[in-house]
């Protein structure tokens, strides 16, 4: 059901699944970047025993932010898109 009491179209269910993949893939990419950015130095130089440690662990804590940021954030924003502006109304002309 929609917020305005219908049933959703296979056009509407078709936008929602690709929003929520491109939120997933998007979502990976950028905790992927972040990981590497953040640990990335513990596998390439030789530092000392606890900060090679901690780089990854670390690295691992702000993917996770980062991964659940940008798919609420993805989320979120087509939600509101996809709403009209005034509830009823679905176009500027009618």
């Amino acid at each position: 059901m929609t917020s305005h009491g219908g049933r959703r179209g296979q056009a509407e269910r078709d936008a929602i699944t690709v929003e929520i993949g491109y939120a997933l893939c998007s979502a990976v990419f950028a905790a992927a970047v972040v990981f590497g950015a953040v640990a990335g130095p513990a596998l390439f130089f030789d530092l000392p025993g606890r900060l090679e440690r901690a780089l990854p662990l670390v690295g691992v804590a702000l993917a996770t932010v980062v991964f659940l940021a940008r798919v609420v954030s993805v989320l979120v924003r087509f939600q509101r898109s996809s709403q009209p502006s005034q509830p009823g109304r679905t176009s500027p002309d009618s």
